[in-house]
C-alpha cells in the first residue's frame, strides 16, 4: 500500500515538472545530471556525477558535453588539480531546474490541501518519526577526487 501511495503521489507531481526537460529532448540520464548538480552546493567533479548516474566517466561526459552546448551546464578546471573537471548549472539550467522543483512542490501542496484534517493530522503523525530521522538524507556528492 505504502508503495501505491508513493507512486501515485509522484506520478501526480511529475508530469507538469517534466514538460519543460520534455520540450528540450533531453535524455533521462542528461535530466537526472541537471538534478544531481542542482542538488550540489558547489562545482562537482565528472567523475562523481558518473559515480551518481552509475555510468562510466565517458558517457556522463557526453550527456555533459551536450548540455554544455544546450547552455545548461558549464564546465571548469579544478583549479587545485586541472586534470579534473568540475561542472555546474548554467542560469538556465538552475532555472529549468527550479521550475521543475517548484512545480513538485506546487503538485504536492496541491495534494495536501486537498486532504481533510483529519487524513492531514494522521499522515504527519505518520511522517513525524520519518522526517527526524535520517531515511530522506541524499547521498553526499563530492567535488573532488
Amino acid at each position: 500500500m505504502l508503495e501505491e501511495f508513493l507512486v501515485r503521489l509522484f506520478n501526480a507531481s511529475e508530469s507538469e515538472g517534466m514538460d519543460t526537460l520534455v520540450d528540450m529532448d533531453l535524455t533521462f540520464s542528461q535530466a537526472r545530471t541537471i538534478f544531481i548538480l542542482a542538488q550540489a552546493r558547489e562545482p562537482v567533479a565528472i567523475h562523481a556525477v558518473a559515480e551518481r548516474l552509475r555510468l562510466s566517466v565517458a558517457a556522463a561526459s557526453r550527456n555533459i558535453d551536450q548540455l554544455v552546448k544546450l547552455d545548461l551546464v558549464e564546465r571548469r578546471e579544478n583549479p587545485a588539480d586541472r586534470r579534473v573537471k568540475l561542472v555546474s548549472l548554467s542560469g538556465s539550467g538552475d532555472k529549468i531546474a527550479r521550475q521543475h522543483f517548484d512545480a513538485k512542490r506546487n503538485e504536492l501542496k496541491l495534494f495536501a490541501e486537498r486532504l481533510t484534517p483529519e487524513l492531514g493530522q494522521r499522515l504527519t503523525d505518520a511522517l513525524a518519526p520519518i522526517l527526524a530521522g535520517d531515511f530522506l538524507r541524499p547521498t553526499k556528492l563530492e567535488n573532488c577526487p
